[in-house]
């Protein structure tokens, strides 16, 4: 089944993630439906914990396609991103036909696709139909020469490997890149994707998606939760926190208030669970001193 006729529309997008569990907004929706639809890579920069990442498993899982993931890091090389050769087989083939062909005919022999260790880009791109979903994970880590590297397969869908020449992707990829502007990315990069900023969600999605992911928790929780979050990140609240909490920490912070089989939040349950909120102990000692006013009821 193509693309076209998985979705038609944003609408068919926004039902079809939901239908997984993710709840998008209508911008993200639409940035993936026209990334699917022309085929160009989407780009998603925000803070980290919005969501980006788990988009890619939400496609996969709606479009019953492989996820390959390639997590970027500082000094990620090539070999380590594309493919490498299997020198131990090549080596050992080499040895077997010594003095029963000529050197040039060896050198043939031994760079076939049959010695090429694929890593998750050449992985993606020699998928067979209807291909797969790439997460080019926290680009941003990478370091430049990386970038320029990924021009040709963004473009192009394509790589090109001196032995064998360029290989062509048999299905071209959902391709979504990842990053949590740790560092301003290359125009080159960027004029190859389709661009999209993921904030934090408002009250009202963050309660769509603990009520999708936390189903146990009971409807007051889950708007207790909510409100909670979307205080710690709205003014003047935000400013006292190094970084608020994502989607997937208001996520395992209602898993953990369902194991403990709380009813309401208080403000002991909150001082004992902050650390599900808050990695860093100058969060929690921030959060402390504000945990009844951040408790305060919001009318709905």
């Amino acid at each position: 089944m193509t693309l076209a006729q998985t979705w038609r529309n944003t609408d068919d997008v926004i039902h079809a993630l939901a239908s997984v569990g993710y709840e998008a907004d209508r911008r993200l929706a639409t940035a993936v439906f026209l990334s699917t639809r022309l085929q160009r890579p989407l780009l998603m920069e925000g803070e980290p914990g919005v969501g980006k990442t788990e988009l890619a498993k939400a496609l996969a899982k709606v479009l019953d396609r492989p996820l390959i993931r390639l997590q970027c890091y500082d000094g990620l090389e090539q070999r380590e991103a594309l493919y490498e050769w299997n020198h131990a087989a090549q080596l050992l083939h080499m040895r077997a036909a010594q003095g029963t062909v000529s050197t040039q005919a060896l050198e043939q022999e031994v760079y076939q696709e049959r010695y090429l260790i694929r890593r998750p880009l050449l992985q993606a791109l020699q998928t067979p139909p209807p291909g797969a979903v790439l997460l080019i994970d926290e680009v941003d880590r990478a370091d430049e020469p990386f970038e320029a590297f990924l021009l040709e397969i963004l473009g192009e869908f394509q790589v090109t490997i001196p032995e064998l020449g360029t290989l062509t992707a048999l299905s071209t990829p959902v391709t979504l890149l990842t990053s949590n502007r740790t560092r301003d990315l290359n125009d080159a990069v960027k004029r190859r994707c389709l661009y999209h900023w993921m904030d934090y969600p408002d009250r009202d999605r963050e309660l769509a998606i603990v009520r999708a992911q936390v189903p146990q928790a009971s409807e007051q929780l889950a708007r207790q939760v909510a409100d909670f979050v979307a205080r710690l990140r709205s003014q003047p609240f935000a400013d006292a926190f190094v970084r608020g909490p994502g989607i997937a920490e208001s996520v395992e912070w209602a898993k953990a208030l369902v194991s403990l089989d709380t009813l309401q939040l208080d403000p002991e349950v909150v001082q004992d669970t902050a650390g599900i909120l808050f990695k860093q102990r100058e969060d929690i000692a921030a959060l402390l001193p504000l945990v009844d006013q951040l408790l305060e009821p919001t009318p709905d």
